[in-house]
């Protein structure tokens, strides 16, 4: 019998394809190839890393998606730097990593949110770029277990049971 949580259980392997910085507020942020998390902060070297951020200590995107927003603006794909997330992943539908723990390499990371856009993606993107991002936003996550991403870690479901639609 394929029950609901059964099904919710199967997920496919995503990788870790961008890993950005962010040196300071306003700052275009910084392509790397591999990161050190720290538990409970985030990303180190990174503006937004610190004790207190909770449920926003990480910020991941499905790269899909960038795709996507890039066509309703009439473009090219967006780039992961223009819309300020630390983490895009691909091979793995995002939203329905919220709620759930999950592992990107040796980070143990746990969704806790949507990242939706705010109005500064009107002048990152362009005319038309808050609106191109609703519903393409990602999702935040705090960190359980600090360690190191490199391009091209595994994304794996570890465990949760949380909503499977996004709001």
């Amino acid at each position: 019998m394929n029950s609901m949580r059964n099904i919710a259980s199967r997920f496919p392997e995503g990788k870790l394809v961008w890993i950005g910085l962010s040196p300071g507020r306003k700052q275009t942020l910084l392509e790397v190839e591999e990161a050190q998390v720290a538990c409970a902060t985030g990303l180190v070297g990174d503006h937004h890393a610190r004790k207190g951020r909770g449920h926003r200590q990480v910020t991941l995107i499905q790269a899909e998606h960038l795709e996507a927003v890039g066509k309703v603006l009439g473009r090219a794909p967006v780039h992961p730097r223009e819309v300020r997330r630390n983490l895009a992943l691909s091979g793995i539908n995002v939203w329905a990593l919220q709620d759930r723990v999950f592992r990107i390499g040796d980070v143990l990371l746990e969704g806790t949110g949507t990242c939706n856009p705010c109005p500064r993606m009107e002048e990152a993107l362009g005319p038309g770029g808050y609106l191109a991002m609703r519903g393409h936003g990602g999702i935040t996550a705090s960190v359980l277990e600090g360690g190191t991403l490199k391009l091209g870690d595994a994304v794996v479901y570890v465990r949760g049971d949380g909503p499977l639609d996004p709001p």
